[in-house]
């Protein structure tokens, strides 16, 4: 086992990169895909349950890339969903059971399972990313602006890092590449908020 950060912190762009900024949540992409030596291959994924998890739940500890699943690190909640995240029904219960209900309401619906939005946000995070209006996006939308992240959060926008947000001085295009998949973006619209 060596010091240096494993490749398991993910951008917005839901990327894995290895720095040694932890971020404040973590979770998975369906189990495990790291291999013996705790490196990647060509898969970033193991299945299509991806979640948003607390750092700490009910005292367990593991060893990160031992075992068991691959744990994926992320700045903060906007960005875990911006990578086609959603939260955790175990340890994150009330904000995936309010997820559930926004996700519905969005919809049409009663409250969605995790069945059905894994399956959703599933083929959302293989397909484009569409130009969405930036005016009007709901507080934890996450959009492109080149090849920078940019994050929607009260009273303005930040500029996406590893290290957290800092408001942007520059003024927002009027039209930017959604980076938040759609189903998540209506779940926003629907009443979601994340975890600052």
């Amino acid at each position: 086992m060596t010091g240096r950060p494993l490749r398991n912190r993910v951008d917005p762009f839901g990327a894995l990169h290895a720095t040694p900024e932890r971020g404040r949540m973590m979770g998975n992409r369906g189990g495990r895909f790291h291999d013996e030596a705790r490196e990647i291959g060509g898969r970033t994924r193991a299945g299509r349950r991806w979640i948003c998890c607390v750092l700490e739940f009910r005292g367990r500890r593991r060893e990160v890339w031992g075992a068991g699943y691959t744990q994926l690190f992320f700045a903060d909640e906007a960005t875990a969903l911006a990578a086609g995240h959603r939260p955790c029904f175990e340890c994150r219960r009330a904000a995936a059971r309010a997820f559930a209900a926004a996700f519905g309401r969005a919809r049409g619906t009663p409250p969605a399972s995790a069945d059905e939005m894994d399956a959703i946000l599933d083929v959302q995070r293989r397909a484009a990313r569409p130009e969405v209006a930036t005016a009007d996006l709901p507080v934890g939308a996450m959009v492109a602006v080149g090849d920078a992240a940019v994050a929607r959060r009260d009273g303005g926008w930040a500029r996406w890092a590893f290290a957290g947000s800092a408001p942007t001085p520059d003024a927002m295009p009027s039209r930017a590449t959604l980076l938040t998949p759609p189903a998540t973006l209506a779940t926003l619209r629907a009443g979601y908020r994340p975890d600052a």
